[in-house]
């Protein structure tokens, strides 16, 4: 009978232990199920999986291809084969493109590294694909001596406009230096005053589109080093241009230019030019991408069009009027406006033969704003044009007139270069609040930590201070933690009503500049939480490789004394260095990006507050690697390594001089082992599992790292303060009153107090113990250190 009862709060512990993880893995599958119904339920998309082909991407209904592709799904060639011409071979060129020759300069020519000739892929009357001849180049003339000879372009503008165009084929390799000079040679083949050749022009035109290839940081570069008026002087004679085609028009990828002329009956009467840019199957134009239509008095916007102009000629004498429609805005470099985003930015020009100060003409413009709606949402857009003394944009004389069927519509009282500037925010795919797994797993380990905490500071005299202090800074480190992220993870801008589109709301009657492309809602509150978050996590990784020091320390190195001052030296460390790794993150990453509203961003991420990944060069550059990840490593193997240690030559070893090894049981063994790696985090290893690009693997890892590591404040409570003698003595007092006052168990005189201790002794013997070498203690020894409580040390 004394057996019986000397075993009933050993079962009722184990009872209530089975039941909690019970519970926990209870929710982890239930939770697994209810993914799998939901994933199950949903309905398939309208677009199946890998409908655009050949790179295509799926955007506003519709296969977006890349040049060398087209039709509805990017199924047809779009290219010209590789080829050989004499001794030059060229690779695959697109349509309406210049491929360049495998073949360069020699190193010991003016050109040295540059192709030698270049080769048009085109298309023929019928529509068929087909390859032009050869142009060969000068390997002794450059940019900087085509620059030289712009004196010379009204006898020589056909052979210094073919020599630009070589020039300029590769835009991958044209540098800043390049882009000015390219531009200045151009801007001066289409001065009138300078004679050039229609055939040198048409050229010149080639060349801008292939300018505007270049990057977007050669042509900031271009444009900061530039005192004089290069991009604007070519902007304005290629408006001159677009007025001497005739009926006609020249179409290269990144430009497209269209002349008018205008009757002149057609100024009597309301008359109206409408000119429209045509939605494509690739982010280049081609022939056919534009249409003109006469004697229009209002716009005609249909779901073909993405971008129209309605120049109102009623009240001018103008006998013909030209467009240029630019693929972006890189000739336009803004010192207001930023673009960060790649969203296509066509900009529009339209221009009558009068002069400026006769113009009378208006014009209506309507945009259809092409980015990617998945994850990006329009919030504000003005309609403005391009200042040339400001040289800037500016908002005068033009004025909004709201959002319709998919397009923005502008309106101006003159006629120039003419844009809509867009801003975005972006469309965060916000968590769900934490689910049940990980709110009841963390309240769990917020409970057994603030308990421990509590238990070991009020027992404290009875502990030997090393120990009690790694476990309470350990503890502490944890339990903030987990509070913050049960309160502070979640970003409060989840929270922030957004409508499908902020420009159905906007104010037609403020036509605002816009500073930058892309809104940034900033949140110092969850900047702070992120900061605290890396560096308590952090700061307990730190005490977890303290823990493991010192018990290396106690255990393998029992002959040697801890070192001088070794509490003060681990508080340092333990609380010190996570502190200076959040700094020095947080200090690098301002300095480099302080001018930048969305520095933030470059720290945390905007879903969750915690350490962002950055998105092109993504883990690699990213501060979770180098502040976490890495640190967190270092210190998961050095725990590793004690832990084999500690387990090998202590726990598992059989030593024949001490009769107490030989009674120890495996069960006993196994979970002083795991009472170890609780305290060591090895269980955090379960997060490396979770990186495998399997996502069922990755789930099921993920709800076992929950389940081990959202408890782990559950199991040191019961593993190192349920199992000490002092809390098994009062808890043993505390039920024992209750059970009497409740009046549900009659007292038993034959019951000793220090008979119930061995009780409670023999129900906790399970658990681990580290008391001298990890040895447990047999309920007979335990009558000889009653009388000395202060032996009890608690791990």
């Amino acid at each position: 009978m004394a057996s019986c009862r000397s075993c009933d709060l050993k079962v009722l512990v184990a009872t209530v232990c089975g039941l909690l993880t019970a519970v926990v893995l209870g929710l982890g599958i239930w939770r697994f199920v209810i993914r799998i119904q939901r994933e199950t339920l949903t309905p398939p998309s309208s677009i199946p999986i890998e409908f655009c082909r050949n790179g295509g991407t799926w955007e506003n209904g519709r296969c977006i291809c890349p040049e060398e592709w087209k039709g509805l799904r990017c199924t047809i060639t779009n290219f010209c084969e590789n080829s050989t011409y004499g001794s030059f071979t060229f690779d695959r060129i697109p349509v309406g493109r210049y491929g360049s020759s495998l073949q360069t300069c020699d190193k010991n020519t003016l050109n040295a590294g540059n192709p030698v000739a270049t080769r048009l892929c085109s298309l023929n009357i019928y529509g068929e694909i087909e390859l032009q001849n050869v142009t060969i180049g000068n390997c002794n003339e450059n940019l900087e001596t085509l620059e030289k000879q712009i004196v010379n372009i009204s006898t020589q503008s056909q052979n210094i406009s073919d020599e630009t165009r070589i020039l300029t084929s590769d835009a991958s390799k044209l540098t800043p230096e390049n882009i000015t000079s390219a531009t200045r040679v151009v801007g001066q083949i289409f001065n009138t005053s300078r004679n050039a050749l229609p055939e040198a022009k048409a050229v010149a035109v080639t060349t801008v589109s292939q300018l505007l290839d270049a990057s977007e940081d050669a042509f900031q570069r271009a444009a900061a080093t530039t005192n004089d008026d290069t991009f604007a002087t070519l902007i304005e004679q290629m408006e001159t241009y677009s007025l001497s085609l005739g009926n006609t028009s020249v179409v290269e990828p990144n430009i497209a230019i269209q002349s008018v002329e205008l009757s002149s009956e057609g100024t009597v009467e309301s008359t109206g030019v409408l000119f429209t840019v045509l939605k494509g199957a690739s982010s280049s134009l081609v022939s056919g991408s534009t249409l003109l239509n006469t004697n229009v008095d209002k716009l005609n916007l249909n779901e073909q069009a993405e971008l129209q102009i309605l120049l109102n000629t009623s009240k001018t004498n103008s006998k013909a009027c030209g467009f240029v429609v630019y693929q972006n805005n890189k000739l336009f470099q803004s010192k207001t406006f930023t673009a960060k985003s790649n969203f296509s930015q066509k900009i529009i020009a339209s221009k009558t033969d009068q002069n400026m100060e006769n113009q009378q003409a208006s014009v209506e413009m309507a945009f259809s704003p092409r980015y990617n709606q998945t994850e990006f949402q329009l919030h504000a857009y003005a309609c403005v044009y391009w200042n040339f003394s400001m040289k800037d944009w500016d908002t005068y004389g033009c004025h909004k007139e709201g959002f319709v069927d998919g397009f923005l519509r502008c309106r101006c009282n003159h006629t120039t270069n003419f844009a809509v500037l867009m801003s975005f925010k972006k469309d965060y795919k916000y968590p769900k609040s934490l689910d049940v797994l990980s709110s009841f797993g963390c309240a769990l380990s917020i409970t057994g930590l603030a308990l421990t905490i509590i238990f070991q500071v009020v027992t404290r005299k009875v502990r030997k201070t090393s120990v009690t202090w790694v476990l309470v800074s350990l503890c502490v480190s944890m339990l903030i933690f987990n509070l913050l992220f049960v309160f502070g993870i979640e970003n409060s801008n989840k929270n922030q009503e957004t409508s499908e589109s902020d420009t159905n709301n906007t104010d037609l009657s403020s036509n605002e500049m816009l500073r930058q492309d892309i809104i940034f809602v900033s949140n110092p509150k969850c900047t702070v939480t992120a900061a605290l978050l890396h560096y308590f996590l952090l700061a307990t990784f730190t005490w977890m490789g303290l823990s493991a020091a010192q018990l290396y320390f106690l255990l393998i190195r029992t002959m040697k004394p801890l070192p001088q001052h070794f509490i003060l030296f681990i508080s340092l460390v333990g609380w010190g260095v996570p502190a200076i790794v959040v700094a020095l993150t947080v200090g690098i990453i301002y300095s480099q990006n302080g001018d930048n509203l969305q520095w933030e961003l470059n720290y945390r991420q905007e879903e969750i507050c915690w350490l962002a990944i950055q998105e092109g060069n993504g883990l690699i550059t990213s501060p979770l690697l180098w502040s976490f990840i890495l640190p967190v490593t270092i210190i998961l193997i050095s725990n590793i390594v004690i832990f084999i240690v500690i387990v090998v030559k202590v726990l598992w070893r059989n030593n024949q001089n001490l009769t107490s090894t030989k009674k120890i049981s495996s069960l006993k063994k196994i979970l002083s082992t795991l009472s170890i790696a609780v305290v060591f985090g090895i269980t955090w290893i379960l997060a490396y599992l979770m990186l495998i690009n399997n996502d069922d693997i990755r789930i099921i890892f993920s709800y076992i790292f929950c389940l081990f590591n959202t408890t782990q404040g559950l199991q040191i409570f019961i593993l190192y303060t349920v199992r000490t003698k002092i809390f098994q003595s009062k808890a043993s007092t505390v039920l024992k009153s209750l059970s009497s006052s409740a009046g549900k168990v009659k007292a038993r005189p034959s019951v000793s107090p220090l008979r119930l201790r061995i009780k409670m002794y023999n129900m906790l013997g399970s658990f681990p113990g580290l008391h001298g070498r990890f040895r447990l203690l047999d309920p007979s020894v335990l009558t000889k250190e009653t009388t000395d409580p202060e032996s009890d040390q608690a791990w």
